[in-house]
């Protein structure tokens, strides 16, 4: 017998409300700076590798915090973590937006890194809690709709900010928003119960993976400009792999208190999810980045025009993922991350038919599908990797499945950018470098078929389309 639907309460939907605020101001953030960047470099008489660090450096200590910040959330409370984290995104968005000098820019960005980082995980798991357990697929497709959006926002929003404003309103916007965010979940977000977790501190933990993964990501971020066979890279590289080995050897010894805990690193449905996610998320961030330079370059658009030009991803992305949570209910997690992913195979094998006389109308097509790709495949992926764990962990889950997707597009586009540079002309690069995106993307459709728990039946299915006829008359 079906279960019976639980309606949600009021105050579930505010909370929820505040989630998806402090969802668009975490993700619009990640993208608005981009066309802004020159503005910055006029503004501090710095040049763009100085300037590029206002990204890089956010992005840096984002992806190294992140994991650390998920599990204090969960010892700790993500309610608390969540107020701490906005207060600390919010003063240091202020204090970014009225620098008077680039250097007290970029150490106001780190420390907004440390505080989207503690935001991050905190809001999945307060998702998660908040809407009833037939409701999961709901929370996922939420918050992944509105980072969409957010991400979306971004470019538009930072591109309309530094033409008639200026680039310091893009920090602006960040502290009224945080602000209400902050307010709703503080009266309508219960406190959370961890008086039965674990709350010993796993410092040697956090410190050697905190080591391990600042090194790799900066060997990703800087590895082309300095030489992929340079002292520097060799040696940071080195440091990486000697840091995680120390992690995974620290970890096994930690016990309960574990910075990961054993039921998460021995849950194979979880790390099934974290196998899938570092194949397709290779062409998420090789699609976000090659377009641009496709457009910008061949098709002759200024930065901001390229920007408006990902839309029909991005909006795709944000729609499909709204629709997403019903489906997963109707048709199982294994068939909607295996239509995602073999959505974004598709769409990237498309666009890999560009060439030097295509028209952005031409790209339309393959953008709009790899956007639907995107938002049927990271809501349901997130949605088992939190749900395949205990709910007291659901924020160190998301964490972790965020680290992951961030490493796996990182080195998917050392791999796009290695296969560009090596190619006679742009043209002919982005094209093989799709190809060879297409097929891991196909890699993501077998994992997603064999190992993803839950059938795919032609049962489930008819009982889909007899549910929409039902619901059509």
């Amino acid at each position: 017998m079906d279960k019976v639907p639980q309606k949600m309460t009021a105050a579930q939907i505010s909370g929820l409300a505040a989630m998806m605020l402090g969802t668009l101001v975490i993700c619009n953030d990640f993208t608005a700076l981009n066309v802004a960047l020159p503005a910055i470099e006029k503004t501090f008489h710095v040049d763009v590798t100085t300037a590029q660090w206002v990204i890089t450096g956010y992005v840096l200590v984002f992806g190294v915090s992140v994991v650390t910040a998920g599990r204090l959330a969960d010892m700790f409370g993500r309610r608390r973590i969540f107020f701490i984290g906005m207060t600390i995104f919010a003063l240091f968005s202020l204090i970014g937006a009225m620098a008077t000098d680039v250097w007290v820019l970029l150490v106001a960005r780190g420390v907004m890194g440390i505080g989207g980082a503690m935001v991050w995980p905190a809001m999945l798991g307060i998702t998660f809690s908040l809407v009833p357990e037939d409701k999961a697929a709901l929370a996922g497709g939420l918050i992944l709709g509105f980072a969409g959006i957010g991400n979306a926002m971004g470019p538009m929003l930072g591109g309309v900010f530094t033409e008639y404003l200026s680039w310091r309103w893009i920090f602006y916007i960040n502290v009224p928003v945080a602000i209400i965010a902050i307010l709703v979940t503080l009266s309508v977000v219960p406190k959370d119960q961890t008086e039965d977790i674990e709350k010993t501190v796993d410092y040697p933990g956090i410190i050697t993976l905190s080591l391990g993964l600042f090194a790799l990501l900066l060997v990703l971020d800087v590895g082309a400009g300095l030489g992929w066979f340079s002292p520097a890279i060799f040696g940071l590289l080195g440091l990486s792999v000697v840091a995680i080995c120390s992690f995974f050897m620290v970890e096994r010894r930690a016990g309960p208190g574990a910075l990961v805990p054993k039921a998460i690193r021995e849950n194979s449905a979880f790390k099934t999810s974290i196998a899938v996610i570092l194949t397709i998320n290779v062409i998420y961030f090789a699609s976000l980045f090659y377009l641009p330079q496709f457009m910008v370059k061949v098709l002759k658009f200024s930065a901001a025009q390229a920007g408006v030009g990902l839309l029909p991803i991005l909006a795709m992305f944000a729609v499909t993922s709204f629709i997403a949570g019903p489906l997963y209910g109707r048709l199982g997690p294994k068939l909607m991350v295996t239509i995602g992913s073999a959505c974004l195979s598709l769409g990237i094998l498309i666009l890999a038919f560009l060439d030097a006389s295509t028209t952005y109308v031409g790209l339309v097509p393959g953008m709009m599908i790899l956007g639907v790709g995107l938002g049927f495949f990271f809501s349901s992926i997130t949605t088992v990797g939190i749900t395949s764990v205990d709910p007291s962990q659901s924020s160190l889950a998301g964490a972790i499945l965020y680290m992951f997707q961030n490493a796996g597009g990182a080195i998917g586009l050392g791999l796009n950018t290695a296969v560009v540079v090596s190619a006679p002309t742009l043209v002919e690069g982005i094209r093989r470098a799709f190809i060879m995106d297409a097929v891991l993307g196909a890699v993501g459709v077998v994992i997603c078929l064999t190992l993803v728990d839950g059938p795919i039946t032609a049962a489930r299915i008819a009982a889909f389309f007899r549910r929409e006829k039902e619901d059509e008359s």
